[in-house]
């Protein structure tokens, strides 16, 4: 492994648009313990073999090298990366990168309660837990399984704990939950909680559809109109692509990811690792430059810089779903990596 201190080379992630790509998003598993009806279709769906994931020793190899680009900002996802064994160790391998200013996960929150403070003692701050309904039997319907009040512990138990921010991801989807917009947008009077409304956009072989698309000028309109005035937040330097706003008097936010009806994609700092070592340079297209194969026939560290290279040199300017013959990702969402 290499040293924690990395020389810089002189050419940085920079893309044909000028973005500068300094954000990788790590899937570190395939693997979900709940089906979420956008996520996953009826039936089964092939796994990836053991052998196919990336070993933690092949992240932080790529990880390191991404640092020699510019890499400083990482989150861990999966699947749901709590069901993977040593997914903490790896926090804390990565929270000890100095050169790495930003380190953060996702999960669905099923595992946060009993893991919550070894995270936290891990050195992550940031947690972002994806929930879609706020009530139980709704929340059974949505994920396939019976969790609300569990995730829900986990989130007062982070809270407890002092994470901070503790992001609530809700995708917003007409006729299933898009009643308790309202209600998700009262947790950021009553907590610190950002909450995130993220439309739904259609990705592999789900159980929904663009039908049940909710874009964000109606979620905001009815915010607005229940709570009163969004009053916009500044985004931070390495923050992510969501317009943030709070309701005055408030202790959290509300935010918006709005990939469809505002694409951020001419502000796009992102690259995504998924658990079988594919680079994708947009969630939404299934395009890749492949890691794994030269990871494991002894490649060079020059010749993973210019995997990155070419993912960057091919990131579009915008994402396929902007145009009008736009088609569905074909790759699953739960083997990209939210």
């Amino acid at each position: 492994m290499p040293n924690a201190t990395h020389q810089a080379i002189d050419d940085s992630l920079v893309d044909r648009e000028q973005r500068h790509l300094n954000y990788l998003r790590i899937s570190i598993t395939d693997r979900c313990n709940l089906r979420c009806l956008y996520c996953v279709p009826d039936g089964r769906i092939p796994r990836l073999s053991h052998d196919q994931i990336l070993s933690y020793e092949e992240i932080l190899r790529i990880v390191h090298v991404g640092i020699r680009l510019g890499i400083q900002k990482v989150r861990i996802t999966g699947g749901e990366p709590l069901v993977r064994n040593g997914a903490i160790d790896l926090l804390r391998r990565l929270t000890a990168i100095p050169e790495l200013k930003d380190i953060s996960l996702t999960t669905n929150g099923v595992l946060l309660e009993a893991n919550a403070q070894r995270i936290f003692d891990a050195g992550i701050r940031r947690i972002n837990i994806s929930l879609d309904s706020l009530k139980r039997e709704r929340y059974a319907h949505i994920t396939g399984y019976d969790m609300f009040d569990r995730v829900w512990a986990g989130i007062q138990r982070a809270h407890a704990i002092g994470f901070s921010p503790i992001k609530i991801n809700a995708v917003a989807m007409r006729g299933i939950n898009d009643d308790e917009i309202v209600d998700f947008g009262r947790l950021s009077l009553a907590y610190p909680f950002h909450i995130r409304f993220i439309e739904y956009m259609p990705i592999g072989n789900s159980r929904t559809s663009s039908q049940d698309q909710i874009l964000t000028p109606e979620i905001q309109e009815r915010i607005s109109t229940a709570l009163g005035e969004l009053i916009p937040v500044e985004n931070g330097r390495n923050d992510g692509p969501a317009r943030r706003f709070r309701i005055a008097g408030a202790p959290g936010e509300i935010g918006f990811i709005s990939a469809l009806s505002h694409h951020f994609c001419s502000q796009c700092n992102r690259l995504r690792l998924t658990a079988d070592g594919k680079l994708r340079a947009c969630l939404l297209s299934d395009h890749y430059e492949p890691f794994r194969e030269i990871l494991r026939s002894g490649g060079t560290d020059e010749q993973l810089i210019e995997v990155f290279r070419t993912a960057a040199k091919k990131k579009s300017a915008r994402h396929q779903l902007c145009s009008i013959d736009s088609s569905p990702v074909k790759d699953q969402m739960q083997g990209i990596g939210g």
